[in-house]
């Protein structure tokens, strides 16, 4: 038996012996495993898009040169996809400089007394960006000298070596185009790049920003933060406080739910963490004591919007991105950002409230409106939560998938990849659902299925949240009754036919979100699937068009009389040809909230009594659909 098992083990090993073992050069791994170092790719049609982490890296340099006291600009301009930043700090030494940016672990931000309180701790950002670019230049000014160097995916090309330079300010200036073999039909979107740089802006004052020729200033911080997101009318003023390493902005509306804009070190933490958590708990305690009354903390915190950033020293984030920050981070002089974060909000926080009691009362009366609705729910919810609970253990709604967006991240890079992918199709019908299903990535997609049409919510208050069935199973499968922040997957993807009766699906669906769980919108975590219209093709090739116009380019393709497809419902695609509709060439749109698209006026402009304006609406753009076919 021994020597039976001892025969298998020599048979496995094989093909794993010395010769497999392969040593790969630093820059080259970042080339292998990008995921690892900037999280997924993509091509540029969401934010969270590897390009815009690569210019993110890049720009975090300059800011941290700023946060230290040299230069007050950062110049970006963007033309034909290539990217250039120009920043007047001092300037990266110039004999290190080529090892600063292309030698892994090298760089200033393990010196704390060169960096302190900077965002990038591990000497990787700008040699991801050199080793996933196709061309990336670096140049130094400093001390009247200059250095230039050249490379292409990693690999030097081109180096100036130390020249005088008189008439040039100090300062870096990287210049850099993703590697498109990487990066496939990558494109920039403009707003993406905006926001991000409005972010910076607000976390630091007094900072300019000009991005191909526009200045972008904030004087406010966080509450100019607030006051340009803010798509509900606040019910008093933005409460604004600010003090050494912390500062913090918040106020209260009519929507549901809770919504944070967090930051460390000026990096925006897009899935919260540490910090935000300790937030949470502590307004919700400071503003329970000060009223010395028995509050619920999900009552004191229902309607609010807030920002908050802290600076710390040596941060620990959860992965190379930088999106939530970890547990074990300490502020400084060995305080927990938990206790600072309290011990802020406990003074400065108690304080405002006593000396503005007319904001102060404006918070208690919302307090308690949300304290009266919660008590008139609570036996419908009590009832859905049992109900939903039951229905989890076989939930013939939910066909789940193995990898969800609130598991704990690891060291192993294609489980973090299958996490972050994770996605759920909420689906109209069995045949489009069973569509999905057979052809969908059991690790990473869930479908649920609808029964018809879900109720139009608008003018509803959150009761009905737990008294329809569908809509409870809805939150409960996407885990967002105490908000996002233990969300289940991070696309949460409605998958309609393509006619009037789909758009108004989406319609309901959307307007549920915005009134209910906003943030889930303004997060970018809501998005439309789009499937093809039509299937043109002859023997050789099937081609699947979006569009009337790509239909026309398919046809002058094929040559004469193809046969074509129209396709009017998800259930008339097989899933055979599914899979390719919702695999690697997925098309999705994300649904976006600005501060012009007031939550109230959409739901009653989409949802409210069928006015003219609807109606005409409704002519000119869902219909159109139908007349296609």
């Amino acid at each position: 038996m021994i020597d039976e098992f001892q025969e298998k083990i020599i048979l496995n090993n094989s093909d794993y012996q010395d010769e497999n073992i392969i040593k790969v050069e630093p820059l080259e791994h970042v080339r292998m495993r990008p995921g690892m170092y900037i999280g997924k790719l993509g091509d540029g049609s969401h934010a969270d898009d590897g390009i815009y982490v690569l210019l993110k890296e890049v720009i975090d340099n300059a800011i941290d040169e700023y946060r230290m006291g040299a230069g007050k600009v950062v110049e970006i301009v963007l033309e034909n996809e290539r990217i250039s930043v120009r920043d007047y700090g001092r300037g990266i030494p110039l004999g290190k400089m080529i090892d600063a940016v292309s030698e892994m672990n090298t760089g200033g931000k393990f010196d704390t007394k060169a960096f302190k309180k900077s965002v990038g701790m591990n000497g990787v950002g700008t040699k991801a960006v050199n080793a996933l670019s196709a061309k990336f230049v670096v140049q130094s000014f400093r001390d009247g000298k200059t250095r230039r160097a050249e490379f292409e995916c990693g690999k030097l090309i081109a180096d100036s070596g130390i020249t005088e330079d008189t008439k040039s300010l100090s300062g870096t200036l990287v210049e850099f185009s993703s590697d498109e073999t990487l990066f496939e039909n990558y494109h920039y979107k403009e707003e993406f790049i905006l926001t991000m740089l409005r972010n910076y802006a607000y976390l630091n004052t007094g900072l300019t920003l000009i991005f191909n020729g526009e200045k972008i200033i904030s004087k406010n911080g966080l509450l100019d933060l607030l006051n340009e997101n803010l798509t509900s009318e606040p019910l008093y003023p933005i409460i604004h406080l600010k003090g050494e390493d912390i500062e913090i902005a918040f106020t209260h509306s009519d929507q549901y739910g809770e919504e944070y804009y967090s930051f460390v070190n000026g990096q925006h933490t897009t899935q919260g963490g540490t910090h935000q958590s300790a937030f949470r708990e502590a307004v919700a305690r400071t503003i329970k004591e000060f009223y010395n009354k028995n509050m619920e903390y999900s009552d004191i915190r229902n309607g609010m919007t807030a920002a908050i950033a802290i600076n710390v020293e040596e941060p620990v984030f959860e992965s190379q991105t930088k999106t939530k920050l970890g547990s074990r981070d300490i502020s400084k002089d060995g305080v927990t950002v938990n206790k600072f974060i309290s011990d802020f909000l406990k003074k400065e926080l108690d304080n405002y409230l006593h000396r503005t009691l007319e904001t102060a009362n404006i918070l208690q009366q919302k307090i308690q409106d949300s304290e009266k609705e919660r008590k008139a729910i609570a036996g419908v919810t009590k009832q859905a939560r049992e109900r939903a609970k039951k229905a989890n253990l076989h939930n013939k709604k939910l066909r789940d998938c193995r990898f969800h967006y609130n598991d704990s991240p690891s060291k192993d890079e294609k489980r973090n990849e299958m996490i972050e992918n994770s996605c759920i199709f909420i689906t109209e019908g069995d045949s489009a659902s069973g569509s999905i299903t057979k052809s969908r990535d059991v690790n990473t997609q869930a479908v649920f299925s609808l029964r018809g049409k879900p109720l139009n919510t608008y003018g509803l208050t959150k009761k009905i949240v737990y008294e329809n069935e569908e809509f409870n199973l809805l939150q409960s499968a996407l885990n967002i009754e105490d908000g996002i922040e233990n969300l289940r997957y991070n696309k949460v993807i409605v998958a309609t036919d393509a006619d009037v009766d789909g758009m108004h699906i989406r319609l309901l669906l959307i307007s549920f979100f915005l009134q209910f769980f906003p943030e889930l919108i303004k997060k970018g975590h809501v998005h439309i699937l789009q499937t093809p219209l039509f299937r043109v093709r002859n023997k050789k090739e099937s081609i699947y068009c979006y569009s009337e116009e790509e239909k026309t380019n398919a046809m002058k393709k094929l040559g004469p009389n193809p046969e074509i497809t129209r396709f009017k419902g998800l259930g008339e695609i097989s899933p055979d040809e599914f899979k390719h509709f919702i695999g690697k060439n997925i098309r999705i749109d994300q649904v976006t909230l600005r501060k012009e698209d007031a939550v109230g006026d959409l739901l009653a402009f989409y949802m409210g009594k069928n006015t003219s304006e609807r109606q005409e609406f409704i002519i000119e753009n869902l219909v159109v659909e139908e007349d296609a076919a």
